[in-house]
């Protein structure tokens, strides 16, 4: 009897041992679904389709891409690493990819960024002199050129009113094209964060286009809060593109023409301009 009381003893102190060492089950959380504010709501995706192709001459160091008078203006910047780029802008050929040269700056003073054309007028920024030139929008020929306060010139648009220029950071900056002086600033937000690098720009029906430095994405900005409502993933456009220059660098360009409603992208080097359609 003893071996039994001993054996059942044990038994009862393993098993209050090892109620002490298992947790107990906890109890059922209620999930709710909260609704994040909009700020950081994730943007959608917006589906594209390519609709043609055109040639792109390689030696474009694309920083301006912009419809005038149903021609294709382009700009492009200088490296030191490409010799044969220049720091210049041009009616782009579609049929043979040559850009016909409209207006150069001094590649050893100036590298050039991105233009608009507003009030008969074409505007021209340059990367870190902090000054932009402005020529007829006719003839070409220079008129003067302006000041402003941003530390890098990048990329321009307008609205019909302003100028809008971007210099690299989250924020875009309206300027009154009489004087040029700052009338605001718009920050820029993807889910509620700042999105750094906005480079070339365009306005398409009430919103600003921007291509992002280094990616391969174009986001779709609501002018009113700064809050990007859409993105376009053109990685398939690059690796494209890389097939006829193996030298390309990061997407940069967009172009609307509005009277025919057609949306054209390209990038720095690349051999190829792109038509695509897309909900606009």
């Amino acid at each position: 009897m003893r071996k039994v009381v001993l054996i059942v003893g044990t038994l009862a102190l393993l098993a209050g041992i090892l109620s002490l060492c298992t947790p107990e089950k906890p109890a059922q959380e209620e999930h709710k679904t909260v609704d994040l504010p909009p700020e950081v709501k994730l943007a959608p995706m917006i589906n594209y389709s390519v609709v043609n192709k055109f040639p792109h001459d390689v030696n474009c160091f694309t920083e301006g891409f912009l419809f005038h008078n149903n021609q294709l203006l382009e700009s492009s910047g200088a490296p030191e690493q490409f010799p044969l780029c220049k720091s210049n802008f041009g009616v782009l050929d579609l049929k043979t990819g040559k850009l016909e040269q409209k207006g150069e700056l001094d590649r050893k003073i100036y590298f050039g960024e991105g233009i608009l054309v507003l009030n008969n007028l074409l505007y021209q920024l340059t990367y870190t002199n902090q000054i932009g030139f402005i020529y007829d929008a006719k003839t070409y020929e220079r008129k003067g050129q302006f000041n402003y306060a941003n530390r890098e010139g990048w990329g321009m648009t307008t609205d019909g009113k302003h100028m809008i220029m971007s210099d690299g950071t989250n924020e875009l900056t309206y300027l009154n094209p009489s004087d040029f002086t700052v009338l605001k600033k718009l920050g820029v937000k993807e889910n509620g964060f700042a999105l750094d690098h906005i480079n070339e720009l365009e306005y398409i029906k009430g919103y600003i286009y921007a291509n992002v430095w280094l990616t391969n994405y174009i986001v779709k900005i609501d002018p009113n809060d700064g809050n990007v409502i859409g993105k376009l993933d053109l990685t398939a456009l690059q690796s494209d593109a890389r097939e006829g220059n193996v030298t390309i660098a990061e997407m940069n360009g967009i172009a609307y023409d509005s009277i025919n409603d057609k949306i054209l992208v390209t990038g720095k080097l690349w051999p190829k301009v792109y038509e695509i359609s897309f909900p606009h």
